[in-house]
C-alpha cells in the first residue's frame, strides 16, 4: 500500500516490483491517502484474498497505525510495516529503519553543529540500522508459524 501523495512512494513501489519479479511473486499496488481510502483498500484486499500486505514507509500511514492493525486483524491479513512501533502495538512484523538509531544520529549531528561545525561542510547522514521485529502473538492469532531461521534473524521478537 502506498500513499500517492508521497513522492517517494513511486520509488518504493518500483523497488518492490523489481524484487518481486526476481523471485516470481506478483505485486499489486493499492493507493490510499485518507482513512476512508485505507478502509476501502482493506475491503478490496479481503475480497481478492491476497496473501499479504506490505505497507510503504509514509508519515501519514504512521499516524494511522491503529487503523492498520485493527483492519489487518479483522481481515486476517498478514502485514509488514516499516517501523517497529507497528508490531509493538499488535501488528505482525516490521522491517525498516530504527527510529531510535536515527534519533541518536540526529542528536550527534546536532551536537557537532552546536560545537561549531558548519552544517554545509558536514557529510549527509543516512540511517544505517535496519531492524526486523516480529510479533509472535499476532502471528499465532493469524494462524501463522514463523520459521525458526527468520526468528533467528529478527532483531526483536515480541512474545
Amino acid at each position: 500500500m502506498i500513499n500517492p501523495n508521497n513522492p517517494q512512494s513511486g520509488d518504493q513501489l518500483q523497488e518492490l516490483q523489481d524484487a518481486a519479479h526476481t523471485v516470481g511473486v506478483q505485486v499489486e499496488a493499492f493507493k490510499a491517502s485518507s482513512p476512508s481510502e485505507i478502509d476501502t483498500a482493506f475491503t478490496t484486499l479481503a475480497e481478492r484474498r491476497v496473501g499479504g500486505l506490505l505497507v510503504a514507509a509514509d508519515a501519514f500511514f504512521n499516524t494511522r497505525k491503529e487503523q492498520f492493525i485493527v483492519l489487518s486483524a479483522r481481515h486476517a491479513l498478514p502485514a509488514i510495516f516499516p517501523l517497529r512501533e507497528f508490531p509493538a502495538a499488535g501488528g505482525l512484523m516490521s522491517y525498516g529503519t530504527s527510529l531510535a538509531d536515527a534519533y541518536r544520529q540526529e542528536g550527534l549531528y546536532a551536537g557537532r553543529i552546536l560545537k561549531g561545525e558548519k552544517p554545509a561542510e558536514m557529510p549527509v547522514q543516512q540511517a544505517v540500522k535496519i531492524e526486523l521485529v516480529i510479533n509472535l502473538q499476532t502471528a499465532k492469532s493469524l494462524g501463522l508459524t514463523i520459521p525458526l531461521p527468520l526468528l533467528g534473524r529478527a532483531d526483536e521478537v515480541i512474545e
